[in-house]
């Protein structure tokens, strides 16, 4: 997936709320609809978009699924934006 689609999924606030979240650890989708008090509909939508901008892994254990955050892709990301940052500028 692009950087555009990932900058793009970025951009809403809840789905950045949910990376927060899942930095301290996995958690399984009940956890994070009522962390957000969303409903699991908003919530399945919001980690849809999340798996298919490969920022979010799933896991079964047992009867639950588990996310957590794919942090390669954001070290791809930071190593990305890292290319327009420090250095002189003349």
């Amino acid at each position: 997936m692009g950087e555009n689609n990932i900058f793009k999924v970025l951009s809403d606030k809840q789905r950045r709320e949910i990376l927060v979240m899942l930095k301290n650890g996995s958690m399984n989708a009940g956890e994070i609809a009522e962390a957000l008090g969303i409903t699991p509909a908003a919530l399945s939508y919001h980690l849809r978009l999340l798996k298919e901008a490969d920022l979010v892994i799933e896991y079964k254990q047992k009867n639950f699924i588990y996310y957590e955050v794919n942090t390669s892709v954001f070290d791809e990301l930071i190593m990305w934006i890292g290319q327009f940052g420090g250095g002189d500028r003349k």
